[in-house]
């Protein structure tokens, strides 16, 4: 008080400015008024206290109250700096006791888990973890929170709703300030799913690209075999024709040169099949740009069921085609389009193994002409599809098989697209599934058959 009037502050100015009324009501009721604060020049502040001495006497006494009213100011911003902090974050920020209870969580809760604040307090938190995680995950918070003091992981955390989000949850030790033993633990958890999956994705468009990549590479080593074994199968071709010219210039043999001649020819046979087969293993192999021509659908057909006969043979599978001859001929990559119809017949193939594991079956090829288009369906004898996966079969990256890329299907109806077809999937009459791939008809031109497909 000496100082402030010697800094030249007048008495009045020091006091409430009411103080005359204060004396009067502290001398009427004969009780103390305290508390009373006055600002002064300078930003400080005193805080008075009137007391009742006699019927004619009060003692005013002041004290210095600025430090603690600046404290107080300043803890009063600071509340409400963490009040709209908390309220305003997009993380969930949460209070736990040492046994994992809530304390107190932040509005967020209620936009990342469904739950308001209200109802988490008293909730054990392990209720909310994953199954497969929950033990894992409370050990590692008790121990690293014991020890350390702090932890960082990546868990999931249950909805109100059943389904499970990730979430990245840093938490740290609230500790007791003489014992130093844990108190409570406040946690600070940001929804990652998003970027979970993204990571997922990620991780299965590169397993696919190598898985990719290696299918490109045994494709040049099979187009380097194919071109390997037509020569020497050229050659026995050429060493068996002429062993039955041969054998044809020379006298009757008896019964054991007919024998040797049907051996002969039985050994060309094989011989032009395999060259065949490897011919067109070679042009389903070769690189480029499309060659669009004119092209005889049951040709291409028969040669796409040529190429699988041997993995239908060996799952039990007849395949029988069914159709109108001869049929208009369509337009396109004759290459692609027998990709088409190979990725069709082994998806039937492999529904039919499904139902049929240890049975005989069979798959209808069924080609026929209508409206100015040829039709092309396959249908199996396999489980079928539900709703759900009839309107994703085409989508990519879509598979219902273990180890299924999911490109099959959605590759098929982008190559059919582009060459103005169609290609879609629906219930079999007889159970299973039809893949109903269809094309533009070309007019009949029988002078201009040159390019046409055989």
């Amino acid at each position: 008080m000496h100082a402030l009037l010697a800094a030249g502050h007048p008495p009045d100015c020091l006091l409430p400015y009411n103080h005359g009324q204060l004396v009067l009501s502290v001398l009427s009721q004969q009780r103390a008024i305290e508390e009373v604060p006055v600002e002064i020049p300078g930003a400080r502040h005193l805080v008075w206290t009137f007391i009742p001495l006699a019927a004619d006497r009060v003692l005013a006494r002041a004290r210095d109250a600025t430090e603690a009213l600046q404290n107080q100011q300043q803890a009063l911003v600071a509340r409400r700096l963490y009040r709209l902090i908390i309220e305003n974050t997009t993380d969930l920020i949460s209070r736990h006791t040492p046994e994992g209870n809530f304390l107190d969580a932040s509005p967020a809760a209620k936009t990342l888990l469904g739950y308001w604040p209200e109802q988490l307090r008293g909730m054990p938190i392990d209720e909310l973890f994953h199954p497969q995680e929950r033990e894992q995950v409370i050990e590692r918070f008790r121990s690293a929170l014991d020890q350390d003091g702090y932890l960082t992981i990546t868990h999931r955390i249950r909805h109100s709703d059943g389904h499970y989000r990730w979430f990245e949850t840093a938490s740290r030790a609230i500790r007791e300030t003489y014992t130093g033993s844990v108190v409570e633990s406040v946690s600070v958890s940001r929804d990652i799913t998003e970027r979970i999956r993204s990571e997922e994705k990620s991780r299965r468009l590169q397993d696919e690209l190598a898985h990719a990549t290696r299918l490109a590479t045994l494709g040049e080593l099979t187009s380097g075999i194919a071109h390997e074994i037509n020569q020497p199968l050229a050659a026995i071709v050429n060493y068996a024709s002429a062993s039955q010219r041969y054998l044809a210039a020379m006298p009757e043999g008896g019964e054991a040169g007919v024998r040797l001649a049907q051996g002969l020819e039985r050994i060309a046979g094989h011989a032009q099949h395999a060259a065949e087969v490897i011919k067109r293993m070679r042009a389903f192999l070769r690189k480029g740009p499309r060659r669009n021509q004119r092209i005889d659908p049951a040709g291409l057909a028969q040669d796409a069921v040529r190429l699988c006969q041997w993995e239908a043979e060996q799952q039990q599978v007849e395949i029988v085609q069914q159709g109108d001859t001869p049929l208009p001929d369509v337009h396109g990559d004759p290459v692609l389009l027998q990709q088409v119809l190979l990725n069709l017949l082994r998806n039937a193939i492999e529904a039919n193994r499904e139902t049929h594991p240890d049975g005989p079956s069979r798959i209808i090829l069924q080609l026929d002409a209508s409206e100015q288009r040829v039709n092309l369906r396959v249908i199996d004898q396999g489980p079928g599809a539900s709703e759900e996966q009839l309107e994703r079969m085409f989508t990519p990256f879509f598979t219902s098989k273990p180890g299924g890329l999911g490109l099959g299907l959605s590759m098929s109806q982008n190559i059919i697209d582009s060459f103005g077809g169609g290609l879609n999937a629906y219930p079999a009459d007889a159970g299973g599934l039809c893949l109903h791939c269809w094309l533009p008809a070309l007019p009949d031109n029988t002078d201009n058959n040159k390019g046409k497909y055989a």
